[in-house]
C-alpha cells in the first residue's frame, strides 16, 4: 500500500511517516509511505493509494478532492492523532480509507 502524507512543506509529517513504517513492520505490513508539501502532492495523485492532509492543511481537502475525484480517497488525519504522532492509529485509518475505496 502507497500513503502519501500532505503538509506544509513536506517537513513536520517526517516523524509521522517513521512511526508509521515501524507500525507497519511490527505487523508485517508493506507499506511506502512519504511525506510531501502540498504543492508536489497536487503532481502525484496518480502513483498513491491514498492521501492524508496534516491538520495544518486541512483548508485545501476540497481543492485536493477535486483533482483526486475518482482516482485515489483524500482525507485529513485526525488531530489528536497528529498532535501525539500516533503512527498506528493513523496507519489504521490509511488502511480502513484503502479498504472501503476498493
Amino acid at each position: 500500500m502507497k500513503i502519501l502524507l500532505v503538509c506544509n512543506a513536506g517537513m513536520s509529517t517526517s516523524m509521522l511517516v517513521q512511526r508509521m513504517e515501524k507500525a507497519a513492520k511490527d505487523q508485517n505490513l508493506e507499506a511506502e509511505i512519504k511525506a510531501v508539501p502540498f504543492t508536489e502532492a497536487e503532481k502525484m495523485i496518480a502513483d498513491w493509494d491514498v492521501i492524508l492532509l496534516g491538520p495544518q492543511v486541512r483548508h485545501q481537502l476540497k481543492s485536493l478532492e477535486k483533482k483526486a475525484v475518482g482516482i485515489i480517497p483524500v482525507a485529513v488525519i485526525d488531530m489528536r492523532d497528529y498532535g501525539t504522532m500516533n503512527g498506528e492509529n493513523v496507519l489504521k485509518s490509511a488502511i480502513k480509507i484503502i479498504e472501503s475505496n476498493k
